[in-house]
């Protein structure tokens, strides 16, 4: 199979030739036609971590392997079934859940695979939609888009779920409540989506780029405040008429954790999903004497990715703005999405769709 594969850290991707993967057991071969570029693939790329004071995680000693085709967006058609694969047929396009996990553990068998401890996701840990081809570990692992774009449908495997998750985190929130939502990239646009299909009424985001604001309020957001204004905690608080209490911060570095920690209403909960990088000191009377919840979340599980995709098919989950380019420009797409030139989403056409 071809693939458009990291060979060497911050390096550019590179054209490459890989064994096509042969289906064992209850796995399934598929096609790849679509392929969403995630932020996390950058952080792949650079092959590391910022943990904040000088501190870095490297994604070699975590078990990353190169060359990579990274990619965990995917939408795929079925080439190839194991010997013991059943539930789709060949032809079948499916939307593939990437977060794959041992398959054997409690977690796994409970279908949260995203939270098996020895996890093996598609474009991390194994080739995934930057390739030509997939592996699937077995049929509860794809997920019909039905009538859906496909390209959109792409985007529901990591950016979707990955919102849709922490969102049901917060609980119980009344629909005219104030929900912030820190960041108005892929993430941040998805989560639009999901809370007004979910009925929300009062959704404030906060972002430092005046364009994807913008795109914020295009998508449904009540307001928006600037992340970069020296004012941003005193704006934020009147924007949702009170110290908030949600937060989902999609961006999750150092000054957004700290904005979201210092405006966070007594009672709040502060749900962390970005994975840009750094630290937060917590002060630790504070947490105790403001009652707050710091809560991480981690992408989502199949049965979310088929909650979501119902929704979606329901006609009540808008789409976000997708940008089409072609497989073989995957490090220009990257690149795009590094310097920040990205609104909504771009996902990868194959040769094959």
């Amino acid at each position: 199979m071809r693939a458009w594969a990291v060979v060497e850290n911050e390096k550019p991707l590179q054209e490459i030739e890989l064994p096509t993967p042969e289906p064992t057991g209850k796995q399934i071969l598929l096609e790849t036609t679509y392929c969403g570029v995630c932020h996390s693939d950058l952080h792949i790329w650079e092959g590391r971590y910022d943990l904040g004071g000088g501190r870095v995680m490297n994604m070699k000693d975590r078990g990353l392997t190169l060359p990579l085709a990274m990619g965990h967006e995917i939408v795929g058609r079925v080439a190839k079934l194991g010997p013991d694969a059943s539930g789709v047929k060949i032809g079948d396009i499916r939307i593939v859940f990437p977060w794959v996990g041992c398959g054997t553990c409690k977690k796994c068998l409970a279908e949260e695979d995203n939270m098996c401890a020895t996890g093996r996701s598609l474009g991390v840990y194994q080739n995934g939609g930057y390739g030509t081809h997939v592996i699937a570990a077995h049929s509860g692992h794809l997920v019909d888009p039905g009538t859906l774009d496909p390209a959109v449908a792409a985007t529901y495997a990591c950016s979707g779920i990955t919102v849709f998750s922490a969102i049901r985190k917060l609980g119980q929130v009344d629909a005219d409540e104030a929900i912030v939502l820190v960041g108005a990239g892929g993430l941040g646009l998805n989560a639009i989506a999901v809370l007004k299909a979910m009925g929300h009424k009062n959704i404030v985001t906060i972002d430092i780029n005046a364009e994807k604001r913008a795109a914020a309020i295009t998508a449904g957001a009540t307001a928006t405040v600037d992340g970069a204004s020296p004012d941003a905690a005193k704006l934020l608080v009147d924007a949702c008429g009170g110290p908030p209490m949600n937060i989902v911060d999609l961006v999750n570095g150092t000054a957004t954790a700290r904005l979201a920690f210092a405006t966070l209403g007594k009672g709040g909960k502060l749900i962390q999903v970005g994975l840009f990088g750094g630290e937060l000191n917590l002060p630790l009377p504070l947490m105790a004497m403001r009652a707050l919840t710091i809560q991480g979340s981690y992408v989502g599980n199949p049965k979310e990715l088929r909650e979501l995709v119902a929704l979606a098919q329901a006609g009540t989950l808008e789409a976000i703005p997708v940008t089409i380019m072609a497989q073989n420009q995957a490090d220009a797409a990257l690149m795009r999405l590094r310097d920040g030139k990205v609104t909504g989403r771009i996902v990868l056409k194959a040769e094959a769709a």
